[in-house]
């Protein structure tokens, strides 16, 4: 069974144990003959996919024990891969959300690296600067590019280590790996989501 988990920029496609990231046309192009279960977050794709494949929306099947009206599909099967933890999804925005005992207790959402990034040259054309990834947050950095960059991680870290109490943390998105590298008790796997649909798929009995 294919599954995929469909973007603002990207269609996540599961197949074969393996997570691919193409650009809408080119996913819908290559897979429109196959059939594909998926969830998606965009709105404005949902009548060209339903005209020109054999793709089927589950997104109404993925719910969620305590979530809120409104909720984003892909955090909620994000939260359905595992019954406890703290479930972060560092794409274009950070989402984080917890679960305890496979009921939903609540998240927020932060705006991603890349956002945060690009709004200071907003500020002053000397701040348009590249992330430096390796930062320390062990010491106050000397340079602009380092103070950017630690401006940028060190505040993500805090408020993500206020709520860890000692719960594991499992990281996903294009941003997860680079940032679960700064806890301890953490895990990145970008096949959360699709875990999470497998569930709700089993749940229902089409899988």
């Amino acid at each position: 069974m294919l599954l995929a988990d469909i973007g603002n920029t990207h269609i996540h496609i599961y197949i074969k144990d393996e997570v691919i990231h193409l650009k809408h046309n080119i996913a819908i192009k290559e897979y429109s003959e196959v059939e594909i279960y998926y969830i998606s977050v965009n709105s404005k794709l949902e009548k060209r996919i339903e005209d020109s494949t054999k793709w089927k929306n589950i997104s109404s099947k993925i719910d969620l024990n305590g979530s809120y009206n409104g909720m984003g599909v892909d955090r909620k099967a994000l939260c359905l891969s595992h019954e406890n933890g703290i479930f972060i999804d560092a794409g274009s925005a950070i989402t984080l959300d917890i679960m305890e005992n496979g009921a939903y207790k609540g998240g927020f959402i932060l705006v991603g690296l890349k956002s945060i990034l690009n709004s200071y040259k907003n500020i002053s054309p000397a701040l348009k600067i590249d992330m430096n990834y390796k930062i320390s947050l062990d010491r106050l950095p000397l340079t602009t590019k380092d103070g950017i960059s630690y401006g940028i991680i060190a505040p993500i870290k805090t408020i993500i280590e206020k709520h860890q109490e000692d719960r594991k943390l499992y990281f996903t998105g294009g941003d997860g790996e680079y940032l679960s590298s700064f806890f301890k008790n953490s895990v990145f796997d970008e096949k959360l989501i699709f875990k999470g649909m497998q569930t709700r798929l089993k749940g229902n009995e089409l899988c």
